[in-house]
């Protein structure tokens, strides 16, 4: 009977060969998987980018054939429609183009110089109620645009600026975007202070630490300040409305809502030409700056 036991037990104890088929049935499930995961990922992205890409369409489509043709599928070519809305009212498209670019640059330069200094006091200066102030200006980004719109239009108009570029533009020489500020208060407190106090003992005062220390390591920063900057900029529909009244001086979107007239017909082809003609410095500008605007959303928002 010792034997029997002696026999039976080393087989009782040996492990089966169940675990190995459980393995190879789950690592089975795992190129499903993936391969489920990839194909939600790409409906998701052509759902998205359905919009634009049946923007590019229809802009080459006859007028009575773009609300009719759903599809993405291009049956008659109509390259007329650029020609048209560049050419549609007494100002080529061009000009409206070279308007919303100085806009745009006048408000790029000043949130880089504005909101870097304002930053710079705040990360580095020690002054009376710092953190209030500061709170105060976090507070300022609650607020939203309708309810400071009517305040700055009086005092803007009693300046005679209305009908010029100068209320898109000076209100960023100030530091308004308290965004911005936030955003490189964030990436100059991760610099390490021995570097101020290391100039310092050379003798640099603040002027010379902010554009000679804190500047240069700042280019991740400010290359997400310009890039945010441009694209709500050249976006802008509603501040421009407000200021801008002489088609002289009208910037892309104004120029894209002129094309809806509510009396005539509207040449939908031409209107949806421009707004393809309107995405291609916003697209250019994102495919070359988005290196530098990850690194710069990854490099503040881990601090």
């Amino acid at each position: 009977m010792t034997d029997t036991f002696a026999k039976t037990a080393p087989e009782a104890t040996q492990p089966g060969p169940n675990p190995a088929p459980t393995r190879r049935s789950r690592s089975g499930f795992q190129p499903v998987r993936s391969i489920m995961k990839h194909a939600l990922l790409i409906l998701c992205v052509l759902v998205m980018l359905y919009p634009v890409l049946w923007m590019v369409v229809s802009s080459l489509r006859p007028n009575d054939v773009i609300f009719r043709d759903p599809s993405l599928l291009l049956n008659d070519l109509e390259t007329g429609n650029y020609a048209e809305g560049w050419n549609a009212f007494a100002d080529p498209f061009s000009v409206y183009l070279v308007n919303s670019s100085i806009v745009v640059l006048g408000a790029i330069v000043g949130n880089l110089v504005s909101c870097s200094m304002a930053a710079y006091a705040f990360a580095r200066l020690e002054f009376t109620a710092k953190r209030w102030w500061f709170a105060i200006m976090l507070l300022t980004i609650m607020l939203p645009i309708h309810v400071i719109i009517v305040p700055q239009y009086v005092l803007f108009a009693q300046l005679g600026w209305v009908n010029t570029f100068l209320p898109l533009i000076v209100p960023k020489l100030l530091a308004t975007d308290a965004f911005f500020v936030f955003l490189m208060v964030q990436f100059i407190r991760g610099v390490p202070i021995e570097l101020d106090e290391a100039a310092r003992i050379d003798g640099a005062g603040h002027p010379r630490i902010f554009a000679q220390i804190i500047l240069p390591l700042m280019v991740p920063a400010l290359a997400t300040t310009a890039i945010f900057t441009f694209i709500w900029t050249w976006n802008d529909f509603f501040s421009q409305l407000i200021y801008l009244t002489d088609p002289d001086i009208y910037t892309v979107p104004l120029a894209l809502r002129a094309f809806v007239d509510a009396q005539s017909g509207t040449n939908w082809g031409a209107a949806l030409a421009m707004s393809v003609v309107s995405l291609v410095p916003i697209f250019l500008v994102f495919l070359f700056g988005q290196r530098f605007l990850l690194r710069g959303i990854a490099t503040t928002g881990g601090k």
